[in-house]
C-alpha cells in the first residue's frame, strides 16, 4: 500500500471512531467487519485521503468508557496479570504521574511477551475492507507501561523497552499505508522524552511502512488530562526517527503552534485543526483559516497533513462524521480545489 503524495496538504484521521450502536447491541466477528467497513466508506465518502480503520476492535463491552487503546493491549501482552488487588490499587495510586487513573491496566510478574497480542490479524482485517490505502494504530509502549503497577523488572526503563520489543516484533508484519505511534501521557511528563523516543523508535524501526507518532495532551470526556506545552518537547520530537508528526493543535494556546517552528525539517507537520474536546462543527471556512495559520507561523511547506486533534471515540457518530467532512471542504477551500 502507497501514501497519496498530493495534494499537498493531505487529510488523515487519528484513530478511533464513535462505536455504530448495533455494534454495541450485537457484537460479533462479522459485525465488527461490517462496522469497520462502514467507518471505512465514512472517511472515503469524505475525501479523506488516509483514513484509519477506527480501532473498533479494542471495544469491551464490559468497559465502554474507554476505547481500548491500553487495556486492549494489556491484556494481551504475556506476563502481565491483570486481577487486581487492593494493596496493588493503592501502591499505583501512590504515584503523582497517573492522578488520573484509579487503578493499574496490570501487573507485571513476569518478562513481556507478545502472548495472544495479534495486531497483524486486526491489521488484516482492516485491510480486507479498507478499499485503499489506510493507517494502522498503535498504543506507545512508554504509555502502557506507565499505566502497569511493576513487580517483576522493578524497573520503569527496563519494562518500557521490553515493551517496545514485543510491539516491534508485530509492527514487523503489518501490511498498511502507514503505521502510526500513540502517545498520550509523555506531554505531561516531559523529563521521560529520551526514553519514550528511545521505546518509540524501537517501534517505528520494525515497520515496513511510513511511520508516523500522534502525541495529544489526553482527553477523558472532553477533559485535557495532562498538563504541559508542545515547547518542553521539542528535543523529544526531534528525536524521533518518523516520516510525520500527528499533533494536538486546534485545542492548544496560540504560542504551542510557534513552538512547533523549532520541529526538525525532515518531520512532516501533521497539524490538529478540529477540536475533538467540542461538539461545535468547524465550518470548511474555519478548517482553511486555522491552517491558513499553520502555514503562516510554520512557514511554506512545513504542514504534510490536517487532521482532527485526537480520534473521535467520545463524539457522537453525527458529529464525527460533519467534522471529517468539514475537514476535507476546508482543506480544499485552502488550496484552492474544486
Amino acid at each position: 500500500m502507497v501514501l497519496p503524495e498530493s495534494p499537498r496538504i493531505l487529510t488523515t484521521t487519528v484513530g478511533s471512531y464513535p462505536l455504530p450502536d448495533w455494534l454495541v447491541a450485537l457484537p460479533s466477528e462479522q459485525a465488527l467487519l461490517d462496522a469497520t467497513r462502514v467507518v471505512f466508506d465514512i472517511q472515503r465518502q469524505a475525501g479523506i485521503d488516509l483514513p484509519t480503520d477506527g480501532e473498533l476492535y479494542r471495544f469491551d463491552i464490559n468497559h465502554p468508557d474507554t476505547n481500548g487503546m491500553i487495556d486492549y493491549f494489556v491484556r494481551r501482552l504475556g506476563g502481565i496479570r491483570h486481577e487486581v488487588g487492593r494493596r496493588e490499587t493503592a501502591a499505583f495510586r501512590a504515584r503523582p504521574e497517573m492522578r488520573f487513573r484509579g487503578k493499574p491496566a496490570g501487573v507485571v510478574v513476569g518478562p513481556i511477551t507478545e502472548g495472544t497480542l495479534n495486531l497483524p490479524e486486526d491489521c488484516a482485517r482492516a485491510a480486507s475492507v479498507s478499499a485503499g490505502p489506510f493507517k494502522f494504530t498503535v498504543t506507545s509502549p512508554y504509555m502502557l507501561a506507565r499505566t502497569l503497577l511493576d513487580e517483576h523488572y522493578r524497573d520503569f526503563r527496563a519494562l518500557t523497552l521490553a515493551i517496545a520489543d514485543a510491539l516491534a516484533a508485530q509492527v514487523a508484519d503489518l501490511d498498511c499505508a502507514c503505521v502510526q505511534v500513540d502517545e498520550a501521557n509523555l506531554p505531561g511528563n516531559p523529563a521521560d522524552g529520551p526514553l519514550a523516543a528511545e521505546a518509540i523508535n524501537r517501534v517505528l524501526a520494525a515497520a515496513r511502512a511510513r511511520k508516523a507518532v500522534h502525541l495529544c495532551f489526553g482527553n477523558y470526556g472532553g477533559q485535557t488530562i495532562q498538563q504541559g506545552t508542545w515547547a518542553a518537547l521539542i528535543a523529544f520530537l526531534n528525536s524521533l526517527k518518523a516520516d510525520h508528526l500527528v499533533l494536538e493543535v486546534a485545542h492548544r494556546p496560540p504560542e504551542d503552534l510557534e513552538a512547533l517552528r523549532a520541529v526538525d525539517a525532515r518531520l512532516g507537520l501533521g497539524i490538529g485543526v478540529v477540536d475533538i474536546k467540542s461538539n461545535h462543527v468547524e465550518t470548511p471556512d474555519e478548517i482553511a483559516r486555522a491552517i491558513e495559520r499553520a502555514e503562516r507561523v510554520l512557514g511554506p511547506g512545513r504542514v504534510r497533513f490536517v487532521h482532527p486533534d485526537c480520534g473521535f471515540w467520545m463524539l457522537k457518530r453525527s458529529v464525527a462524521d460533519r467534522k471529517i467532512a468539514a475537514l476535507v471542504r476546508g482543506r480544499d477551500v485552502y488550496l484552492g480545489r474544486p
